[in-house]
């Protein structure tokens, strides 16, 4: 526990107060934020004519979501015409680096072409203004390089997206120091966390206990809960979380639940108002995305602080495939420190994107 301890700092400022990283809120919680701060700014102004009327940061924060299917509406031309240029565009969102190591390295493991580090640094070329081959393999427009920026800076500051768990045939977290070793007999890769499983009664029970109960909602949102089916025409919860989706959206709501924030906007004026100290990127702004994914490896490290593997056992999916998963325990108290993780991280990623979009559309000198 003294690695846990640590991050209890983090939660203790809380006390006052097919992967789809941080979920809907969370990555309209780091578009509403950047939004907020470039606000008046010549990089706005830039920003606004990339996107469409009505369109914010916040609001095409999911847009890279939306794309893999039609839970958020049908498929525009767009989205299609991007589908169909970007066939592997579902692998840009993570990387897959033992989260025991303490950086990311071009053709290390568990990294890609094109994953999510190398997809930052093509967008902010493309934004940039350059062009070609070399930098813009994937061929983005400014448009889509715009909407690429505003979802990967909010997945690269989810540490299960950086910062991978690898298991070896005992059991135990391991650290591959080749791809080869990767072989599903020795070592297994659980998927950034898809393939180890919490108890998911437990992970509700502990969260009802220590973290506060969500307030009423408002406006639509309250008539959309009312008009809800019943319970009893739901279909049965499931028994078990990923990992990896309990923070992707868990730790989000239990991160709102605990400022009072009824809308990612509401958050995101609450964690402005609080002046947070969020590290400032140096160097040339292709080189962030390599800043950021070391700090998410650091956090990736306080997210698997005290978690240990259970029994694995086997499951089959929709298309018959066989594949292993493990339980997964973790300690007592994990929602409070892993929410003060997940509010911190959604802090530094609208904190970074609005400091990344003013850095490639400075405010013109003065004539």
């Amino acid at each position: 526990m003294k690695k846990l301890a640590c991050v209890l700092a983090l939660g203790a400022a809380f006390v006052s107060t097919n992967v789809m990283a941080w979920g809907n809120d969370g990555h309209r919680i780091v578009g509403s934020i950047a939004d907020q701060l470039i606000k008046g700014s010549y990089a706005e102004k830039q920003v606004r004519a990339l996107l469409l009327p009505g369109e914010s940061l916040e609001k095409v924060a999911t847009w890279m979501d939306c794309v893999k299917g039609t839970y958020c509406g049908p498929q525009t031309p767009e989205m299609t015409d991007y589908t169909a240029a970007n066939p592997k565009h579902s692998e840009y969102h993570y990387t897959d680096v033992p989260f025991q190591l303490d950086e990311y390295h071009d053709h290390g493991v568990g990294t890609d072409e094109h994953d999510i580090v190398q997809s930052l640094r093509q967008a902010i070329w493309v934004l940039q203004g350059k062009d070609g081959a070399a930098v813009n393999p994937h061929k983005f427009t400014r448009r889509q390089a715009l909407l690429l920026l505003a979802h990967l800076a909010g997945d690269v500051h989810q540490p299960l997206h950086v910062g991978s768990a690898f298991i070896s045939k005992d059991g135990v977290f391991v650290v591959p120091l080749k791809q080869e070793q990767i072989d599903g007999v020795n070592i297994f890769n659980p998927q950034g966390g898809n393939n180890m499983l919490l108890d998911d009664a437990r992970i509700a029970a502990l969260g009802g206990a220590l973290i506060p109960a969500p307030l009423p909602k408002e406006g639509e949102a309250a008539k959309a809960a009312a008009t809800a089916p019943a319970a009893a025409d739901a279909k049965p919860a499931p028994k078990t979380k990923p990992f990896h989706s309990y923070w992707d959206t868990t730790v989000v709501d239990y991160a709102m639940r605990r400022v009072s924030a009824r809308t990612p906007e509401q958050f995101a004026q609450i964690a402005i108002a609080g002046k947070p100290a969020v590290a400032v990127n140096t160097g040339e702004p292709a080189s962030w995305p390599y800043q950021w994914a070391n700090d998410a490896l650091a956090v990736a490290k306080l997210a698997h602080a005290d978690v240990t593997v259970g029994p694995a056992g086997k499951q089959t999916s929709r298309n018959g495939a066989v594949y292993t998963v493990w339980q997964l325990n973790v300690p007592d108290n994990y929602p409070v420190p892993s929410s003060a993780i997940a509010k911190e991280q959604l802090i530094k990623g609208g904190y970074h994107l609005a400091s990344l979009l003013q850095a490639i559309w400075p405010e013109p000198a003065a004539k």
